[in-house]
């Protein structure tokens, strides 16, 4: 419920502070007055688009204030989700800079324009005849029918399963196009994988190739050496290994007298337990050692094999072609686990169409149940707005595919005059004919579900006498469950209203002003009295106008 309302230098009004009650309330004004003003500003409040030349001085900041009581409206879960302060008593300020900038907060949070709508649409509808023409679109028609019938939780599961089906259906789509793809290359695929394999190639085996050749290819050579190695290694009177244990028993002979000698010593008996250790592994070596052309041959075509496999992929390590391999043998891997993929994905499909076909028919029955008593109450309503011979129903047609709502396609079929065939309402249906039919629709939902405060900008237009008193009627009644306000220029509606206030301009200087005032009882009666007669009341329009009144 909207209390209170502050508006500062805002296009004609310069410093205005309202308070608001809840039931029905009334404004009125002369066509230019501020109206417009008003609405704008709370349209600000709702989040729409700033624009600077709305300031009144553009030197100034314009600021639009008001005050909502939202206790009524379950808004705790929003408020978490957007790390907002819940306040029953909730402020919501929206910011004009000279600059243009524009800022938004609400108790005192900053907001962007998104989150400012989506909390606007849970505290206030601005019902103007341009947003009547949304009762010709089908998702209105269907959401209106939805609410009624209380499909939210069944809808909440369809979307979800919905959701789920799309993305499960995008998946075999692609799962289908990557396996056309990979079969075309499989054969190709398999037979590179084939050639790495046979090739058995190891981590580190190039190297260890390329010694072996050069070991092979030069046995001789190594053979000869050797065998000089160890020849002059173990040579009995010029031997080294002779030659160094008698500079050990020298210096064993002398070790004693310096500590230098010592060292000298250990040194030396180190050395020759590691010459030794050579000559073994020399010898060792040697034994080993033999002429082999068949080895050489094999190893020489494993590094022809593998010098061709870089070339073939263009890199020049085994360890390349070994991740070359892999990624094949994944991609043939692929290939042979495509089908089991496909069969789960195509098992999660069937499954999720029969739950939907069975949500979609859960949801359809409750909309059809529901459909013929709304359908009457609405027709109810409209029948006491000057309308005794109009028919209406909602009509069912279904759909081949799941709809974002079901598969329902739902048109809301009307005839004004009797003996007319029903046709869809945005065919037949005149503008004052849709608007009332659109109060009809207000009113019902107001029976069914706590709206926001509803604000109806000449939902009027177009009729008068018994028809306008009928309407207020309406607007009065729905005020029993909700905040209700009326922009009118009919003294019929204006009469209903718990409180009436009125726009009006002044110029002060050369400047010109808009303000809104509470009326009393008295300035009812005189606001009322010139709606009816003008500028010059006359005793009969004063008379008339505490009729209405009371």
């Amino acid at each position: 419920m909207l209390l209170s309302l502050s508006i500062k230098n805002y296009a004609l009004i310069e410093n205005l502070e309202i308070q608001f009650s809840d039931k029905f309330s009334i404004i009125t004004g002369e066509t230019g007055a501020g109206k417009s003003i008003l609405l704008g500003a709370l349209g600000l409040v709702l989040g729409n688009r700033a624009d600077l030349s709305s300031l009144k001085d553009d030197t100034q900041k314009c600021i639009i204030e008001a005050e909502f009581l939202i206790s009524a409206y379950n808004l705790k879960e929003f408020f978490k989700q957007n790390d907002l302060d819940y306040e029953e008593l909730t402020i919501i300020r929206r910011e004009i800079l000279p600059s243009g900038k524009s800022r938004a907060f609400v108790n005192d949070s900053p907001v962007n324009l998104s989150e400012l709508q989506e909390l606007g649409n849970y505290l206030l509808d601005i019902h103007s005849q341009h947003q009547t023409r949304e009762l010709i679109g089908e998702d209105f028609q269907l959401n209106l029918l939805d609410l009624v019938s209380q499909t939210s939780d069944l809808l909440s599961e369809y979307k979800v399963n919905l959701k789920e089906l799309k993305q499960s259906e995008k998946e075999l789509a692609s799962l289908l196009t990557d396996k056309e793809s990979l079969v075309k290359e499989y054969d190709y695929n398999a037979f590179l994988l084939d050639e790495l394999v046979k090739s058995n190639l190891k981590e580190g085996e190039l190297e260890e190739l390329e010694q072996e050749v050069e070991q092979l290819s030069n046995v001789s050579l190594i053979e000869e050496n050797l065998s000089k190695i160890v020849g002059i290694s173990n040579e009995e009177t010029i031997g080294i290994i002779t030659q160094l244990k008698e500079a050990k028993n020298s210096f064993s002979k002398i070790d004693t007298y310096s500590k230098l000698y010592k060292d000298l010593l250990q040194r030396l008996d180190s050395i020759i337990i590691e010459y030794l250790d050579i000559i073994k592994e020399s010898e060792v070596s040697l034994e080993k050692l033999e002429h082999n052309p068949e080895r050489l041959e094999f190893v020489n075509n494993k590094l022809q094999i593998i010098y061709s496999l870089f070339q073939k992929h263009q890199v020049n390590s085994v360890e390349d072609l070994l991740q070359i391999q892999e990624d094949l043998e994944a991609k043939v891997l692929k290939v042979d686990e495509f089908d089991i993929q496909i069969q789960k994905l195509e098992k999660q499909i069937e499954e999720l169409n029969v739950k939907l076909n069975s949500l979609a028919a859960s949801i359809s029955q409750k909309r059809k149940d529901k459909a013929p008593s709304l359908a009457t109450e609405i027709r109810n309503i409209i029948s006491s707005l000057g309308m005794p011979d109009a028919q209406l129903e909602f009509a069912f047609t279904q759909l081949d595919s799941f709809g974002k709502n079901g598969t329902d396609l739902i048109s809301l079929n009307f005839s004004a005059n009797k003996g007319s065939n029903l046709s869809p309402i945005k065919k037949v249906a005149s503008g004052g004919e849709l608007s009332r039919v659109m109060l009809a629709i207000k009113a019902v939902l107001a029976n069914y579900s706590k709206l926001p405060t509803i604000i109806f900008d000449e939902i009027d237009t177009g009729v008068s006498g018994e028809i306008a008193i009928k309407m207020a009627e309406v607007m009065d009644k729905m005020s029993d469950k909700m905040q209700v306000f009326a922009i009118t220029h009919l003294p019929q509606i204006a009469a209903k209203g718990n409180q009436h206030y009125k726009v009006f301009k002044y110029n002060q200087g050369n400047t010109t002003f808009s303000e809104i005032k509470l009326l009393s009882n008295d300035d009812r009666i005189v606001e009322i009295a010139e709606m009816l007669s003008g500028k010059n009341i006359s005793d009969s329009a004063l008379t008339h106008a505490k009729n209405l009144l009371n």
